[in-house]
């Protein structure tokens, strides 16, 4: 069921909304006067997109933003210790997701009582509708556990990738122009602007160099370690018998960084992924992102059009620049992410790609 979630209609039907989204935020994140912790306000964004996206909910911007604190209380508490004491971790992640539940159900009982001005079918319709299919009318508790489910999919690991996105950007500006001047080459960019029905899907898909920057970014900071299998037949690796029903763990991370397809791993070079040497060719399992075999990560299409729906706006419509004398530590837990967030300073851009003047710089520029 929710392979039909990700498909290629389906993500194509998510574009728009995907790219009004993220427009949306980087215009307010443009507009504050002061840095913005990236890997915060990827998180609000990844919610924002699961939410009016993914799932068709129409929250107002304050419930949503409540909700998206309870969230993240929920989150923050899902690896806690299993002691149910007052003021424990698990308490409190308990009760938060007590919570989160009654707000998604309030959702979704309002979205089915509501089904005027659709104009595309999202992931909750496209749930219900499967169960339909299937004889099985779903009940409000498999509602709820699915719409968690995807939220909770869709947000640390999208907003841990966009902020690495973010941060090579910046350290690498060279890339950033090689991104424009792959939009502009495909009639996509044009005197600073998006050019309007230039944003289908597969324009997006045949944007190759883009597709060689995400691809680097997912390689060097992918945002989880690894993945759990369980055995069904005994078997032997490199000597060590490993018996059926143990549960085994592969490491990403490990994987990427010993590939010996993978010419010096530490550097971020998108051409690695270009069609000129292709170094995650060679090798079924040496590139593995989101997993691989049969239970490959489902919407691992719909996380990098995301991340090239963002990589277009961040190269097109923004000018942003690194707000801290250096750039931080990275930590690998919960999931890749910048110690301090990543402190940054957003500039609007007009259509001529001039700075919009923002807070006190703006009213001495009226005054001047």
């Amino acid at each position: 069921v929710f392979s039909k979630i990700f498909s290629h209609e389906a993500l194509e039907s998510y574009l728009p909304k995907i790219q009004l989204v993220i427009k949306d935020t980087l215009r307010a994140w443009s507009s504050n006067p002061e840095s913005i912790n990236v890997y915060h306000e990827a998180q609000k964004l990844t919610f924002r997109m699961a939410i009016r996206v993914l799932l068709g909910f129409r929250i107002p911007d304050e419930e949503l933003s409540q909700l998206f604190e309870v969230y993240q209380q929920f989150v923050e508490n899902v690896f806690s210790l299993p002691v149910d004491l007052p003021f424990s971790g698990y308490r409190r992640g308990i009760r938060a997701r007590e919570t989160l539940q009654k707000g998604l159900e309030k959702a979704i009982q309002e979205k089915l009582q509501n089904t005027q001005g659709k104009d595309y079918a999202d992931a909750l319709d496209i749930l219900i509708e499967s169960g339909k299919e299937h004889g099985k009318e779903l009940t409000m508790q498999e509602l709820k556990d699915g719409t968690l489910e995807l939220i909770f999919a869709a947000y640390a690991t999208t907003a841990s990738a966009s902020t690495s996105l973010i941060m090579q950007l910046l350290k690498h500006p060279r890339v950033l122009e090689k991104l424009q001047e792959e939009l502009r080459s495909k009639g996509i960019l044009h005197n600073g602007c998006i050019c309007e029905g230039s944003l289908r899907l597969d324009n997006i898909n045949s944007l190759h160099y883009l597709d060689c920057v995400i691809k680097e970014v997912l390689r060097l900071f992918t945002p989880i370690s690894g993945g759990y299998r369980t055995v069904l037949q005994t078997f032997e690796l490199d000597g060590f018998q490993i018996p059926k029903g143990w549960s085994v763990m592969y490491s990403i991370r490990d994987t990427h960084d010993t590939a010996p397809v993978f010419k010096d791993v530490d550097v971020f070079d998108p051409d690695r992924f270009g069609q000129d040497r292709s170094e995650d060719k060679d090798g079924r399992f040496h590139y593995l992102p989101f997993g691989g075999g049969v239970r490959t990560c489902l919407g691992k299409h719909l996380a990098k059009l995301f991340l090239k729906a963002l990589a277009i706006e961040l190269a097109s419509t923004s000018r942003f620049e690194l707000a801290t004398r250096t750039f931080p530590r990275i930590t690998l837990v919960p999931v890749v992410h910048p110690v301090d967030g990543l402190k940054v300073k957003f500039f609007g851009l007009d259509s001529n790609q001039n700075e919009i003047l923002t807070g006190t710089d703006a009213m001495l520029g009226a005054t001047v």
